[in-house]
């Protein structure tokens, strides 16, 4: 078996030192095969946009050798063409003048490389014209790749006034690129998100995006076919060394991972989540572990977003194009993120096309609903995986006396400080993630004629409607009858249980809970 190259995007160091590379270069031939020149593609972090930068580099640098046994081989006439590549995580970000700074370094070393000598006192943009014309002059036409494009801008989306200015300083190196054409034969940019044409690439007009477009859907991550071809070995391994079919492993493997779409029909592995499941042999959150959502957290928790929504959130085309440093959308950040993805895009109409967003799969959606948990009950990080399988073996079987007690517990937990004004809000979103993480079907703010039901669980052959208030069970349940909030769940042949919850303000806590067997 290949070693596999976890970390590892430098496309030589994989080939050369024998590493398995799942090969991408039939994709990659579709793009050149266009025969454009400008070309925009956005993908999460950790999706193997950096490898394939460093691809593309061997390829337009005629490195025909390196591709020996894959797929592009002979396809290619192959030329040679001088490459700047620039790296944003190579490039210094601590403040906008070092960013200037840093960018004006990274050409003058350019320069350097290629025994070209620039003008003194430049500007980092001045340098960069000056660098791509005499480029031009000794080599011929020049590839530009750029790598994390809106690093300088993501990695201080908190503090808007340093990402404005970084925006700004980006907005005008790109434009360089606008009045260069004629000595320009491929430019390639990928970066996690995608800022509106009004913002950084507004002169760069002519820069096609092809993050959604269904030829290249499988460009980036690993599709199931590709799955079974390269890691064949690995799959058998699992089946020798640990309990289970291989058709089993691929189950779970497929559950755990996969689901990521850009068009809807084709869904790809998280690469980074593969490579490190197969050299680990045990499933975790390996992708979900390597970034940190608590300003996805601080966002829903601002704007009181309703998680339920996210489950299957329909967007128009608006939303792929409205991350701005001001104003976001969160479903939008979330979507750029890989925290959602395009599980189905509906019908187009004359004049608008929707999306159905969701969570890709059981490893976002479960360790993101653990780290949200986790932000609203502080302290109860370490005890929730024990407290939700407690919870999930009382309601599958109708010990709710039991469930109760376990859940007067968990919200015991949460510190003094952390209760905010709009409390009903509160108990429900965390009794929200509490039921979604033990794995039981829940619907929240459940639409009838005469009103909106606060949950509805099903949970075996029982249907449970919960209806939560901040003064008495009583008024909870009778809120339940009077209105009738059970009718639609008559034709079941369920049992229905009707649930009316109080809140404890001078307690922070659950109170009282009073339940009625319809049937």
């Amino acid at each position: 078996m290949k070693d596999l190259p976890i970390g590892m995007h430098t496309f030589s160091d994989i080939i050369g030192d024998n590493y398995l590379y799942v090969d991408k270069t039939k994709d990659i031939y579709t793009l050149l095969a266009e025969r454009g020149k400008y070309y925009f593609l956005s993908r999460p972090r950790r999706f193997g946009k950096s490898l394939l930068v460093s691809t593309l580099k061997e390829i337009f640098s005629g490195n025909k050798e390196l591709f020996k046994g894959l797929w592009i081989y002979d396809k290619l006439e192959w030329q040679k063409y001088q490459v700047i590549h620039l790296d944003f995580m190579n490039i210094s970000l601590d403040t906008p003048e070092i960013l200037k700074e840093s960018l004006k370094q990274f050409v003058y070393k350019i320069a350097e490389q290629n025994e070209i000598t620039l003008g003194e006192n430049k500007n980092y943009k001045q340098a960069f014209v000056e660098l791509i014309e005499k480029l031009y002059d000794s080599s011929g036409k020049i590839v530009i790749l750029i790598d994390e494009y809106d690093k300088p801008i993501i990695d201080f989306i908190e503090k808007q006034e340093i990402a404005s200015q970084n925006r700004v300083i980006l907005k005008s190196f790109y434009s360089t690129l606008k009045g260069m054409d004629e000595y320009l034969k491929f430019v390639f940019i990928t970066g996690v998100s995608k800022f509106s044409k009004v913002s950084i690439f507004s002169d760069l007009n002519n820069l096609r995006d092809i993050t959604l477009n269904p030829k290249y859907a499988t460009l980036l991550g690993c599709t199931q076919d590709e799955l079974r071809q390269y890691f064949e070995d690995r799959l058998d391994q699992l089946t020798r060394d640990q309990s289970g079919t291989k058709a089993e492993w691929l189950h779970d493997i497929k559950t755990w991972y996969n689901g990521y779409s850009w068009d809807g029909e084709n869904f790809v592995y998280n690469p980074y989540s593969i490579l490190n499941l197969f050299q680990e042999g045990r499933f975790a959150n390996y992708w979900f572990e390597t970034g940190s959502p608590s300003f996805l957290v601080r966002l829903i928790k601002k704007y009181k977003i309703d998680l339920d929504e996210l489950e299957n959130f329909k967007a128009g085309e608006e939303l792929f194009s409205s991350f701005e440093i001001n104003g976001m959308h969160v479903a939008s950040l979330l979507f750029q993120t890989g925290y959602l993805t395009i599980k189905q895009i509906l019908p187009a109409t004359r004049r608008k096309r929707f999306y159905i967003l969701s969570y890709p799969n059981l490893e976002v959606k479960e360790a993101f609903f653990v780290y949200l948990l986790g932000d609203y009950s502080p302290g109860l990080a370490e005890r929730i995986s024990v407290m939700m399988e407690d919870l999930k073996s009382n309601l599958e079987k109708d010990q709710m006396e039991r469930f109760f007690e376990i859940l007067h517990s968990l919200f015991a937990g949460i510190p003094y400080d952390i209760f905010v004004k709009d409390r009903e809000a509160y108990y429900q979103t965390v009794i929200y993630l509490v039921l979604m993480l033990i794995g039981i079907d829940i619907k929240t703010e459940v639409k009838t004629n005469l009103g909106c039901i606060d949950a509805v669980v099903e949970s075996g052959d029982h249907i449970y409607v919960l209806e939560f208030k901040l003064d008495t069970a009583d008024n909870a349940l009778n809120q339940i009858k009077e209105k009738k909030y059970f009718q639609k769940y008559l034709s079941s042949h369920k049992k229905i249980k009707l649930i009316g919850v109080a809140f404890d303000p001078e307690q922070r806590n659950l109170g009282e809970y009073k339940i009625e067997t319809l049937r």
